[in-house]
């Protein structure tokens, strides 16, 4: 049983006549007057009136309280991963995400294997009391072999080259996607927010863009700080800029968005974010709550800096134009927000959708 703060909006004054407030197990109801705005709850979903407390009108936010609520432990299964989807021995195929258009076709993995974090070189030279060994290694993948790291996967190109002639930038030739990178004459990385990878016998669904970015990004903070105790990260472009700094703050949020009933004909969301998948009137998703910093246009340099020398904040890399997208998206889920909880200390607050089956 968890103790949320739920918020439910309404008008900028206080109403004329008395409001009433009315909590059930499955539904929540605010009347006043003839007008009457509700909530109902999905069957997973139940309240415990009993434990309402708190309740109050915050000016500009609407009316806030406290209540219990009770749902199943979410599965231990839900959380899809790049690491877990791959496998040696069977064909895929590599889709852009952007457009479907196929990049890899019917390629089969005899090793898929997980690389060593970015800083691996740095640490052998910490603990070697001679000479790094592998100063002049590289880890680059023979034709049959998929590597994985945190934010991408390296494969040998094979026939599947697609650079550009501007640059060693990867792109795709149907949409002009940014893809991926040229790491040498026959290794190509590719962002994983950027393809899709399906089995070669499975069906092909392009998910919303927004919905995919935010999916993998935040995939990525949960595995991260579950392996590595890591909770801050600087999201870094491909032009070695930092454009965020992401602080998680937990990854079991629970969602729940509905457009609600009202006699007014007026719209009501609770939690609402037009991020989230779209699934009727009502629905529940598991998300991670982070707090970010936005460091366009030499914003927060200062932190940004300090948060790069700290060895306690992991980098993370993607496209630049991806970046901003995810930019644009923490921005306008944070207005969606009640103004009120909307700051934590300087940051700015925001679910982001986690466990998206691709």
């Amino acid at each position: 049983e968890v103790n949320p703060l739920l918020c439910v909006p309404s008008e900028a004054d206080a109403p004329s006549s008395p409001l009433d407030v009315s909590v059930a197990a499955d539904c929540l109801e605010a009347r006043s007057g003839e007008s009457c705005k509700a909530v109902s709850l999905p069957a997973e979903v139940r309240l415990a009136p009993s434990s309402c407390r708190g309740l109050r009108r915050v000016p500009g936010d609407g009316l806030h309280l406290r209540v219990g609520l009770r749902r199943p432990p979410p599965s231990a299964d839900l959380v899809f991963t790049l690491r877990e989807s791959l496998k040696p021995q069977k064909n895929y195929v590599f889709y852009c995400q952007s457009c479907g258009d196929i990049i890899v076709k019917d390629r089969k993995f005899l090793r898929v294997l997980p690389l060593p974090s970015e800083n691996w070189s740095a640490l052998v030279e910490e603990w070697c009391c001679h000479p790094n060994p592998f100063a002049r290694s590289t880890l680059h993948p023979r034709h049959d072999d998929c590597f994985l790291g945190d934010t991408f996967f390296l494969l040998n190109s094979g026939n599947e080259s697609r650079k550009s002639k501007e640059n060693t930038r990867v792109i795709c030739k149907r949409c002009k996607t940014t893809l991926g990178e040229t790491v040498s004459s026959d290794t190509i990385k590719y962002y994983i927010t950027e393809v899709i990878i399906q089995p070669s016998e499975g069906n092909f669904s392009t998910p919303p863009r927004s919905q995919f970015v935010q999916s993998m990004v935040a995939q990525c903070l949960v595995e991260l700080s579950s392996a590595k105790s890591t909770f801050r990260f600087t999201i870094k472009g491909d032009d070695g800029k930092i454009y965020i700094l992401v602080w998680l703050l937990n990854s079991d949020t629970l969602l729940v968005e509905s457009l609600g009933s009202s006699s007014s004909h007026s719209v009501f969301t609770l939690f609402g974010d037009i991020f989230m998948p779209s699934s009727g009137t009502v629905g529940t998703w598991n998300a991670v709550k982070v707090l970010y910093q936005p460091c366009i246009k030499s914003r927060n340099k200062d932190l940004a800096d300090a948060w790069e020398r700290d060895i306690g904040a992991h980098p993370l890399t993607f496209p630049s134009e991806t970046c901003l997208e995810l930019l644009l998206i923490l921005g306008l889920s944070t207005t969606s927000l009640p103004p009120s909880l909307r700051c934590m200390n300087s940051f700015q607050v925001r679910n982001s959708c986690n466990f998206l089956e691709v």
